[in-house]
């Protein structure tokens, strides 16, 4: 007989991820694992009318590092020589992790859901997206798990174009963040919260 589940256990891993940003190559479990996680949230996250739009690329080692090395030229072409120390070190940070999951949205299957059903059509971008959060949530949460690092990054679109060159990524799949993880190489800090009473309303109990 099945073990029972409750609340606690989903509430005990979400107090675990946390913001990890020194990271290293050294993996706790196989690729092969972080593999099988990532088709595994993918499969299982909701989505707006069923229609599955999450995708996902994943990045080990050397295709890894060509990632963070595309984002530092591209941003050292733009950012100011002045302030691109500190972006160049923030980089470096996220290169020295083992590896990075790109988050996607297929947008023609969300234009086919706009044009099947017009009243909502205004509405299915952002369940969209709404779903590519659940998703690098529960990513995120069960690398943290099982004893990895992860931060999430936002290099988009700046690097879109040659991300999709590079990796022959679909010109439909429009990419939205990218979750680098690996060994910890540290831990987060602590971290403050808002008063619970003022966020969180209730009536009619």
């Amino acid at each position: 007989m099945a073990a029972k589940l409750s609340a606690d256990l989903l509430f005990q891993m979400a107090k675990v991820r946390r913001s990890i940003y020194p990271l290293n190559k050294t993996l706790p479990i196989s690729t092969s694992r972080i593999h099988e996680i990532v088709k595994e949230a993918t499969l299982h996250t909701p989505s707006s009318f069923n229609v599955q739009t999450n995708r996902a690329v994943v990045l080990f080692g050397a295709e890894h590092e060509k990632l963070w090395d595309i984002t530092h030229d591209t941003l050292k072409a733009i950012v100011p020589e002045e302030q691109f120390k500190s972006t160049a070190d923030k980089l470096a940070l996220f290169k020295g992790g083992a590896g990075t999951v790109l988050f996607y949205e297929d947008t023609d299957a969300t234009k086919a859901l706009q044009a099947k059903f017009p009243i909502y059509a205004d509405r299915f971008p952002p369940w969209a997206v709404q779903s590519l959060g659940m998703e690098q949530l529960l990513i995120w949460t069960a690398l943290e798990v099982e004893g990895l690092g992860a931060n999430l990054q936002h290099y988009n679109p700046l690097i879109d174009a040659k991300v999709a060159e590079t990796w022959g990524v679909p010109s439909n799949w429009r990419l939205d963040a990218q979750l680098v993880f690996g060994g910890k190489a540290g831990e987060a800090g602590p971290k403050e919260f808002q008063d619970i009473d003022e966020r969180v309303k209730v009536h009619g109990a």
